[in-house]
């Protein structure tokens, strides 16, 4: 398998995961401004959409999306037990989960990025997001992880909480997701994945 990854990207979550299942794969970097790879070729060849993380196969086939990316993987290696059955009510929260990392966190804080949007109206997306922040903070006040155990919707906010200081907002406002973050940042496999998305060359 590949995965095309950009630094400080949301295909942080996928790498880590790929490494806490032991699977063979190779990474790929992305340049995303001009959409060129460490292999020479247009990342557009590999997703029109654009944007990492991607997922190539070995037969070929890309997948892409985030949250369809890390089901696909911890069901490559149910024993893992990164993510529960398909099937079952515990696979319904974490699609649930997931839906509410991409839809209300990850969407929810992008827009921070953008220097075309005025302080002001930052202002107004922020309040919005730290209400998100707050229904995190509860949960994990009550439990270490997402839901319950490790898995990989812990990977995938743990990778979006790590953009808050871009935004100059301070995880400590939130004790459990400081808390969070500190543990999910101590697994080997998430310091191997930053170790090894540094060293990657540039595009």
């Amino acid at each position: 398998m590949k995965l095309y990854f950009a630094p400080n990207a949301c295909s942080l979550s996928p790498h880590i995961v790929l490494r806490e299942l032991g699977l063979p794969f190779e990474l790929v970097r992305v340049n995303n401004k001009t959409k060129q790879t460490s292999e020479g070729r247009s990342f557009l060849d590999v997703n029109p959409k654009g944007y990492v993380a991607a997922l190539v196969l070995d037969n070929g086939e890309v997948l892409t999306e985030g949250p369809a990316i890390l089901q696909y993987l911890a069901d490559l290696k149910p024993e893992a037990r990164l993510a529960p059955a398909n099937g079952t009510w515990e696979r319904v929260r974490l699609q649930e989960m997931l839906n509410f990392v991409t839809s209300e966190v990850h969407a929810g804080c992008s827009p921070l990025f953008s220097s075309d949007i005025p302080e002001n109206v930052k202002d107004i997306i922020k309040e919005k997001f730290y209400k998100r922040l707050d229904s995190l903070d509860a949960t994990l006040s009550c439990q270490e992880y997402l839901l319950g155990e490790f898995g990989v919707a812990d990977a995938y906010l743990y990778t979006v909480l790590s953009w808050l200081p871009h935004f100059s907002i301070d995880i400590k406002r939130w004790k459990a997701l400081a808390r969070f973050m500190d543990r999910i940042g101590a697994r080997p496999t998430v310091r191997a994945a930053l170790a090894a998305e540094d060293a990657t060359p540039f595009v």
